[in-house]
């Protein structure tokens, strides 16, 4: 399977098979400025309704997957964890789910915009979990800080981080580095492409570092 980082929170994975599965498709939305989505997909996963994660016109129509609990299209499941986005319960910005799913025999989590640390039933719920993209950035969402704590609680061996300030996103957010300080097995890819496969994950734990392709 390949996941490819479009951009914010937004990744397209593919599936031996050639499903096509898109995390949170941004549209236009002020201080960012990716390129617009134009990939097509089976699936959209979706972890809440605010712009810079849902808005883009996805070609293929793709079904929609929202929302906690378990859900199933393409013949793949999706766990959806339901979270906040903020440490407030979201009464400040809301819900936010957490996505959990497998493709190709790979155990991936999609946090969204998750704005708190997670408690010890969500972690449960979330489960093992080879890949994570975890939001870094701060303000909007969990900093650099609570995004390693989160890390260490989920133990993943393969760590994306997303939502971060770069060239394509003025957000009053902090960029990747924050996160990456003092880090071990930190890998800056040249490309927004990483392929996987079940029994070649690493061993030791790695932070992947995409560039984005829109």
């Amino acid at each position: 399977m390949k996941i490819r980082w479009l951009g914010h929170s937004a990744f397209l994975i593919t599936a031996d098979d050639g499903t096509r599965i898109i995390t949170d498709p941004y549209g236009i939305y002020p201080d960012l400025h990716y390129a617009q989505i134009e990939e097509s997909a089976d699936i959209i996963v979706l972890s809440h309704k605010h712009g810079d994660h849902f808005g883009a016109k996805v070609k293929g129509n793709p079904k929609l997957v929202s929302g906690g609990g378990k859900k199933k299209e393409k013949g793949i499941e999706f766990n959806g964890v339901e979270v906040y986005h903020d440490t407030l319960k979201g009464s400040q910005r809301g819900p936010n789910t957490v996505f959990c799913f497998t493709v190709n025999g790979v155990r991936l989590c999609h946090l969204g915009d998750l704005g708190h640390l997670l408690s010890g039933p969500e972690i449960a719920e979330i489960g093992q979990v080879d890949v994570l993209m975890v939001p870094v950035g701060g303000f909007y969402t969990i900093d650099a800080a609570a995004a390693s704590k989160i890390c260490d609680q989920i133990k993943s061996k393969v760590i994306i981080p997303m939502h971060y300030r770069n060239d394509k996103c003025s957000f009053p957010i902090s960029e990747v580095d924050d996160f990456l300080k003092g880090k071990a097995n930190v890998k800056r890819l040249n490309t927004s492409d990483l392929e996987l496969k079940a029994g070649q994950i690493p061993q030791a734990t790695e932070i992947v570092v995409l560039k984005h392709a829109m």
